[in-house]
């Protein structure tokens, strides 16, 4: 079973908060991915940095990204993303739009999403998260 990785653990990762490389290390056995719609997030916000700052949050993507599968957003990723996006809605438990594609493509794929946002993953049915520690 593959990792999804959520956007806040690789910004952790890049800001020092988090030590990303020795997490991924220590799970030797574990296939670790990010979604599509996360690469825009994360790009996002090298695009908006600005000097000496977007040059180094650029080369942290691209050496980041290199080494992670992306997995697209297809056809099936659009049918689970509006039957959750609707049962979240329904329930009056909606969670962040891009959280919802990430959980989306997590249970298309059968996987697991780390994240240090719990409190929104949780609320999905049937998704296993994983908060890295």
């Amino acid at each position: 079973m593959a990792i999804i990785l959520d956007a806040d653990v690789i910004i952790r990762g890049e800001k020092g908060a988090f030590d990303l490389q020795r997490w991924v290390a220590a799970r030797p056995d574990e296939h670790f991915e990010v979604a599509a719609v996360t690469v825009a997030e994360l790009w996002h916000g090298a695009e908006r940095a600005t000097g000496a700052h977007k040059a180094k949050r650029q080369q942290y993507l691209q050496t980041i990204l290199a080494s992670l599968p992306v997995i697209p957003y297809t056809e099936q990723t659009a049918y689970e993303h509006a039957r959750l996006w609707a049962e979240l809605e329904a329930s009056g438990r909606m969670i962040g739009f891009y959280d919802v594609i990430v959980a989306a493509t997590a249970l298309e794929r059968g996987s697991e999403v780390a994240t240090f946002n719990q409190r929104h993953f949780a609320r999905v049915k049937g998704l296993t998260v994983i908060e890295p520690k």
